[in-house]
């Protein structure tokens, strides 16, 4: 048995649970999707819930901080997208 208690664990394309979940984006005409990440509060057959984190190839540990960060500070509710203009 795997160390979080379940030894059936496998990797799953998450397309159609995210899908089957509502999940929406917004993208303008000629916007494409450069990368993801997916956070997922997963119920186990046990009752337990735990949290899981994905992301699509080829976003470096960088490029996912910042898009963690941003997620972060848009879901605390500012207003502000992007960074304050430096002229002062």
């Amino acid at each position: 048995m795997s160390p979080e208690g379940n030894d059936e664990e496998r990797e799953v394309a998450l397309g159609s649970a995210i899908d089957a979940l509502g999940i929406t984006g917004t993208l303008a005409s000629g916007e494409l999707v450069a990368g993801a990440i997916v956070l997922m509060k997963v119920l186990q057959e046990d009752g337990i819930t735990r949290l899981s984190v994905s992301h699509s190839d080829g976003l470096g540990w960088l490029e996912r901080a910042g898009m963690l960060r941003i997620a972060e500070t848009m879901e605390a509710g500012s207003t502000h997208t992007h960074p304050p203009d430096s002229e002062g």
